[in-house]
């Protein structure tokens, strides 16, 4: 049911985003002025069949080889396919054909506008990424954004994400998260799944999904209360909370399931394009440039063995361990922002 009632609802009850019953499906972050240029750049007819509900713009995308999971019409692929540059390359997978055919349509388009052409089209389910003939091992990143609440076999998404990453590789996406499990009978309410509700991973079903997936430590980057307007569609929901979150999961080895302190630090060499003054790992780590940030070992991975390295100076390494650090637990990971962390001396977790 999922994959027809999301081409349905996609494909032909939705004419675009203006057609949404809630926001579920909207993006209300203010994008970086790269981001901002680089939209200007792609075709309005493919931005108006956008139902994103995050930016899924990780740092550092030059040269990078990028698969987007569930694409559309194209506008993070287009989007993106600027910020990788010309020896970069960004391929959309996509189940709709009403959306893929926008998609398709305005490619040679976007090339020009460019100056040149590296992103392709795939059409399949992202629940089957295995028979679409993509490589194992040959992504730098995966981005998706408000799909995987879509699909009715979302570890099966997590499990081929991390075999068609590289090592140090990572999946960065935004989806739609609940505070408790959704009841049984609303799942196959098709106004609800399609508005991205009814699929709404509850958070810690999805802390478990990724971990068995091999994403180690998933990390929450930003996230936001979804505002549910329709009286109908907020009277079956009622007494569940959702969120919108961004998350990046890397592909590492050596993660370990908590936080934990080796005495490490690293310093920001301030050195990423658009971010000269603070990088952003995610909701707990706003890194600035020149000061020594103390961090966790999987943090410590996290930009040591991945494309992050070469602007990072490093303190310490693993040879002694002292405990885990203050607060890594297992609440709700909602509600914080990197942007309020800013001191040097913020804890890991």
């Amino acid at each position: 049911m999922n994959l027809e009632n999301s081409q349905d609802y996609y494909g032909k009850v939705l004419g675009g985003s203006a057609d949404l019953r809630t926001d579920a499906c909207c993006t209300f972050e203010m994008p970086s002025d790269a981001v901002a240029r680089a939209l200007k750049n792609v075709h309005e007819e493919v931005k108006a069949r956008y139902y994103g509900c995050g930016l899924v713009v990780p740092q550092a995308l030059e040269s990078c080889r990028v698969l987007d999971l569930g694409s559309g019409s194209g506008q993070d692929a287009y989007l993106l396919a600027q910020l990788v540059g010309p020896n970069g390359h960004v391929t959309g997978v996509d189940a709709t054909p009403e959306q893929l055919a926008v998609a398709r349509e305005y490619q040679g388009w976007h090339a020009e506008q460019f100056g040149f052409a590296n992103v392709e089209f795939v059409e399949g389910d992202i629940e089957k990424l295995g028979e679409l003939g993509l490589e194992e091992g040959s992504f730098d990143v995966i981005v998706s954004n408000c799909v995987i609440n879509l699909v009715a076999d979302k570890e099966a998404v997590f499990r081929a994400a991390h075999r068609l990453l590289k090592p140090g590789g990572e999946l960065y996406f935004s989806d739609v998260y609940a505070d408790r499990r959704v009841p049984e009978h609303l799942l196959s309410d098709p106004v609800l799944h399609g508005e991205c509700l009814s699929g709404a991973l509850y958070w810690g079903d999805f802390d478990r999904l990724a971990k068995a997936a091999g994403f180690a430590d998933p990390r929450l980057v930003t996230d936001r209360p979804l505002g549910i307007n329709d009286r109908e569609v907020k009277a079956k929901l009622d007494g569940i909370n959702f969120v919108s979150a961004t998350y990046r999961l890397f592909k590492l080895d050596g993660l370990e399931p908590q936080c934990e302190d080796y005495g490490q630090a690293v310093r920001y060499k301030g050195t990423l394009e658009g971010h000269p003054r603070v990088l952003e790992l995610d909701a707990h780590h706003a890194i600035e440039a020149g000061r020594t940030f103390p961090i966790c070992g999987n943090s410590w991975l996290m930009l040591a063995e991945t494309r992050f390295a070469e602007h990072f100076e490093f303190i310490g390494d693993f040879s002694k361990h002292y405990g885990v650090f203050p607060g890594c637990g297992t609440d709700a990971p909602f509600g914080q922002s990197a942007s309020e962390n800013t001191s040097a001396g913020t804890a890991c977790c």
